[in-house]
């Protein structure tokens, strides 16, 4: 199997700021996004994620590039899935213990308003009390170095997506 080509856009806040900087927009960083999560084909990396529609929709509520205001402007990032995000549930990573939150916690409510765009909930060890990464009824994340070893910590799944430069954070 040959490993997915590298993502063209540089998932780091440093370096969407610069892709900005030269043209690039919202709508290709998503689509970037979108495509490296297919590239990768890890099934454990998030236990959900919002649709593209979802997603689109928050990239319209931003307003113009504006860092001074919105540090995280255009920023994709991931959540774990141990907290709320409105529209998708929240499991950590125990289907008996789903709930759909009415609203979003508000570390992620606030990280939206900075501008950054979440894009799913990512798997964990149940209930974050893992030390490997490995405690979850999902699929396994499989690490981005080497998936031969433990994807490490209790937030594997988050830290897999950004170790493969799907998300920034």
């Amino acid at each position: 199997m040959n490993p997915p080509a590298m993502n063209p856009i540089d998932m780091t806040i440093a370096g969407l700021r610069a892709a900005y900087a030269a043209g690039t927009t919202p709508e290709a960083v998503i689509d970037a996004v979108f495509r490296r999560l297919a590239e990768i084909d890890d099934p454990g990396i998030f236990i959900s994620t919002l649709p593209r529609g979802a997603v689109a929709a928050h990239v319209a509520r931003l307003e113009p590039a504006d860092f001074e205001a919105k540090p995280l402007w255009g920023v994709p990032f991931a959540i774990k899935d141990n907290i709320d995000l409105a529209g998708l549930p929240t499991t950590a990573a125990c289907p008996a213990f789903a709930y759909e939150p009415a609203e979003s916690a508000d570390a992620v409510r606030r990280l939206i308003d900075a501008g950054a765009i979440p894009i799913g909930k990512t798997n964990l060890d149940q209930f974050a009390t893992g030390l490997v990464g490995v405690r979850t009824p999902w699929p396994i994340p499989r690490n981005a170095a080497d998936p031969a070893l433990v994807p490490g910590g209790s937030s594997s799944g988050s830290a897999v997506a950004v170790a493969h430069g799907i998300v920034a954070f």
